[in-house]
């Protein structure tokens, strides 16, 4: 899936010239965790709340609260941002979004054309619904795990099985980082099965069965 079908596009920015103050009230105005940072127009950074709350004095200091409004008032977001930016593009995948954001730590990425332009931002909650929409709980409410051997063909046998006792398959996804080599890890979720106890007992005749679930979310 592109980032551009889940980035948000209505972005609220600062410039690195705003103050600490002024990038936490627009925060808490649209409910929003991440600020893209902007000087003279093109992109600079991008700040979280997170930056903002390291920057401010602590609770325990001896500062009143104007004397604390004043601090932050005077620091500018250029300096409490990451010096490091990283981006992706509209056509890149969601699921490069959130190698990007596992590998450092981040919670959210400045969406960019091929010319630097900002286009949006994407952020761990979209990551989380995309990973919600692709693994098809909504549509399959039968989670079934599968070790299943590294040959063409292996899905396709369990798949026939699923079908034959009258499911409607919802989704697959496969991975190889938990298998032994020479295996993968299958995860298929379907719907309408017509005798779950008598589809399970003979896919375990077949094939190693890592869990076989009913789940709903409400």
């Amino acid at each position: 899936m592109p980032v551009r079908e889940l980035m948000s596009k209505k972005l609220i920015t600062v410039t690195v010239d705003d103050s600490v103050m002024k990038a936490s009230k627009l925060m808490k105005e649209h409910g929003i965790q991440h600020l893209p940072v902007l000087k003279q127009g093109a992109l600079a950074g991008i700040v979280s709340d997170r930056d903002l709350k390291e920057a401010s004095p602590s609770k325990a200091t001896a500062l009143d609260i104007h004397e604390l409004y004043y601090l932050l008032d005077q620091i500018t977001v250029g300096k409490v941002m990451p010096t490091r930016l990283f981006t992706v593009s509209p056509v890149d995948t969601v699921e490069k979004a959130a190698a990007i954001m596992l590998k450092h730590n981040i919670s959210a990425l400045p969406v960019v054309n091929p010319e630097g332009g900002l286009e949006g931002i994407i952020t761990k909650g979209d990551i989380f619904r995309a990973f919600v929409s692709i693994s098809g709980i909504y549509q399959g409410e039968w989670a079934m795990g599968f070790e299943l051997a590294d040959d063409p063909g292996s899905i396709k046998e369990v798949t026939d099985v699923i079908r034959a006792h009258g499911g409607r398959i919802a989704s697959i996804l496969t991975g190889y980082e938990w298998a032994p080599a020479g295996f993968r890890h299958v995860y298929i979720r379907a719907r309408d099965l017509a005798d779950a106890m008598a589809l399970q007992q003979e896919l375990g005749r077949k094939v190693k069965i890592i869990y076989f679930l009913h789940e709903k979310v409400d």
